[in-house]
């Protein structure tokens, strides 16, 4: 980051790829390294690359309910995802921090500079083995480089969740307490990461542990839902992060998607990108493309949860079911018009609406990290920058910790969903709170949620945080694991075949759609139309619902087993035949 993920090659001092019993190789000395400051600061780049790839960055919520693919993920396929195929049992990552730490400790620098490079490598611990839990459960945590001597430790069993869990928490309060607060461009870590890290964190795990009653962990999960609040109070009350309001309500969330050097004053952390480094991201390509990426569109249940500007929900609208693409959008949370086309949407000057030639299946199509240039759509030449954290998901955690533990004020609320409804143009409801259960909402997402204040705060947080790689997380700490599979995939309304259909009100027809058994719509289409096939041989997998709304993939099912293994995935088959001990998560 300071150009770490945009110049891979300027650290000399990266290691080769290693396992837990291997030996690192350096083209520097270690005194080269760990002598001086800037050694210290040019190894410490080598952390940023293991918690993303910048190119992948903005597909982290590419397996999501909420998004129509192309081809879907193995691992919500019945029978074809199993530890033979499991994956991310890698610790290499882990190796070179810990030793890191270990040389940085016996080094002769002063004590504020260890413990600054100290703190930050202790930050990434924490992040790795983060994701580690969340993908696994049980761990085992290493704290030292091993060698090949460190049997115990190589073939021994799993440590359990709760003994990592407090290995992070102090991890975090270690890197808190000693990174140098600095300036930051928004591509390296400061202590104000560190306690932002510590409330995604410590909700994750305080409400996984309240609603996964077989951990029988619940007695400490207000435990963390205390940390993580007070963690998001800690940013929200002493640092220098707020939320961007600068270009207005309806573009100052997208803008910190599609600006090249990420805005600092709500992006705690970002991958930054460089047309002069030739280091570019394939944003446009992934999300525009008919062929390279998955033709990701979003779906009709959640596009629904999107507020009216009034504050109400849409789904009180009147007939909200029978409303075409134009009436559905149209005074709405400007975070809508934000996340997908709307009508007034335009590229290079001109009127651009969902593209039904090439890319949606439902009508959603996603904008929220393209250039609105096209000339960016065909091949990997983005420079917008892709933010990691932001200011606006600790005020989403904040808002949540405390509504889970029941401590939730006015004030609370006022500052955090309050104020983020405010900055994408809401008028009502911001700073009172929520006493009305949203009977839509709660039906198609969280049957068992009866408290309007949750609900409001978790769809605050699936529109906010759309398509940021929070989702598959946030419906496993909630345990709602069965949205995966269930959330039907439904589009737009279709009033009928055979009809030309004008999206945007612009007076150029845009799309028609016909019946699949036969070879073509039964009526003149004028040029630069598109066709869409429903049912029939030729599309089998678009179709159309009873109430003449798209459905996309209807003919796949998706899986999520009854017994809950999904919620962890399975220990590699491969490291089980190295070491047994390590045991196989439940149900694999």
């Amino acid at each position: 980051m300071k150009k770490v993920f945009l110049a891979l090659g300027i650290t000399a001092l990266l290691f080769t790829s290693c396992e837990l019993s291997e030996t690192p190789k350096a083209t520097a000395t270690e005194d080269d390294i760990f002598g001086t400051e800037s050694g210290l600061k040019t190894y410490s780049y080598s952390f940023y690359n293991n918690i993303t790839s910048g190119s992948d960055a903005f597909k982290g919520d590419a397996m999501a309910d909420y998004g129509a693919v192309n081809s879907l993920n193995n691992f919500l396929m019945d029978g074809s995802y199993s530890a033979e195929t499991s994956s991310g049992w890698s610790w290499s990552a882990l190796r070179n921090i810990n030793h890191f730490i270990t040389k940085l400790e016996g080094s002769d620098l002063g004590q504020d500079v260890k413990n600054n490079y100290l703190g930050i490598a202790r930050f990434f611990r924490a992040w790795f083995y983060y994701d580690k839990v969340v993908r696994f459960g049980d761990v085992p945590w290493v704290e030292t480089p091993l060698s090949v001597d460190d049997k115990e430790v190589l073939y021994g069993k799993r440590d359990s969740r709760v003994l990592v869990m407090d290995k992070i928490m102090a991890d975090l309060d270690f890197a808190y307490a000693n990174i140098a607060s600095g300036s930051s461009d928004g591509t390296l870590i400061t202590k104000w990461t560190a306690m932002g890290l510590k409330s995604r964190i410590a909700l994750f795990e305080g409400t996984y542990r309240k609603y996964h009653n077989e951990l029988n962990l619940g007695s400490s999960a207000n435990q963390y839902l205390q940390l993580a609040a007070a963690a998001a109070e800690e940013v929200m009350s002493k640092g220098p992060h707020s939320l961007n309001t600068a270009q207005g309500v309806e573009l100052s969330q997208r803008q910190l998607f599609i600006s090249e050097k990420p805005v600092t004053n709500e992006v705690m952390l970002a991958v930054a990108f460089s047309s002069e480094l030739a280091i570019l991201n394939d944003a446009n390509w992934w999300w525009t493309s008919a062929t390279y990426g998955p033709r990701y569109s979003l779906v009709r249940p959640f596009i629904n949860i999107i507020l009216n500007e009034d504050g109400t929900p849409y789904t009180d609208r009147p007939g909200f079911m029978a409303e075409e693409f134009f009436e559905e959008t149209q005074n709405r949370d400007t975070r809508l018009s934000q996340l997908i086309r709307t009508p007034g949407y335009t590229r290079a000057g001109v009127a651009t609406p969902p593209n039904f030639a090439s890319h949606t299946y439902t009508g959603y199509q996603a904008i929220k990290y393209t250039m609105d240039d096209p000339s960016y759509d065909n091949g990997g030449t983005n420079t917008n920058s892709v933010p990691l954290m932001r200011f606006a998901e600790i005020l989403l955690n904040f808002a949540e910790a405390k509504a889970e533990l029941g401590t939730l004020s006015v004030a609370d609320w006022t500052r955090s969903i309050g104020a983020l409804r405010e900055r994408s143009g809401i008028t009502g409801g911001t700073k009172v709170l929520p006493t009305k259960v949203d009977t839509y909402l709660q039906k198609t997402f969280f049957p068992s949620v009866t408290n309007p204040i949750l609900l409001e705060i978790r769809r605050e947080r699936q529109v906010e945080l759309a398509l940021e790689g929070f989702r598959f997380n946030d419906l496993k700490r909630w345990k709602r694991g069965e949205l995966m599979a269930q959330l039907p995939w439904t589009g737009i309304y279709v009033p009928a075949l055979d009809k030309l259909m004008d999206l945007d009100h612009d007076g150029k027809p845009d799309v028609v759609f016909y019946d699949g058994s036969k070879s073509g719509p039964s009526i003149t289409v004028p040029a630069g139309v598109a066709k869409v096939a429903i049912g029939g041989k030729a599309s089998n997998f678009q179709t159309m619902t009873s109430t003449n709304h798209l459905e996309w993939f209807k003919a796949q099912p998706r899986t999520w087993y009854s017994d809950g293994r999904q919620y962890l995935y399975p220990i590699p088959a491969n490291s089980l035949v190295l070491n047994p001990d390590l045991g196989q998560n439940p149900g694999w």
